[in-house]
């Protein structure tokens, strides 16, 4: 979890760059941050997790263990993208995008600290 709240803050601190925008950054450290949460939520319901980023696998693996894990369905399909595309040349984010992967990543994240008992 630790490294989930460094890719949380770090997607939180790149969103609000004015000058010189990465708005790929943003959506790859909010797409890590909601993996790692998701990851440590199946962990804590004894579940292995698959070496994977593809978010929606997290929760349809969450979804027999934890009730209304489907309401980050929309969340979770979102920033996949973010995991391994936007890393590579010819793909690319807009601040808007961004923006949207940063709520995202929140949502998750209020999530999945509430499945694990801590909180905020």
């Amino acid at each position: 979890m630790a490294k989930a709240e460094a890719d949380y803050r770090g997607a939180l601190a790149l969103k609000r760059l004015r000058r010189d925008p990465v708005p790929e950054l943003v959506c790859f450290h909010a797409q890590q941050c909601a993996e790692k949460y998701l990851k440590a939520l199946l962990q804590s319901h004894g579940s292995a997790p698959p070496r994977t980023h593809d978010l929606d696998e997290l929760t349809a693996r969450l979804t027999p263990t934890t009730s209304h894990v489907m309401r980050l369905a929309g969340d979770s399909a979102s920033l996949t993208e973010y995991g391994v595309d936007v890393r590579y040349p010819g793909q690319s984010a807009t601040p808007d995008e961004a923006k949207h992967a940063v709520a995202a990543m929140r949502r998750i994240r209020r999530f999945a600290r509430r499945g694990l008992g801590i909180g905020r």
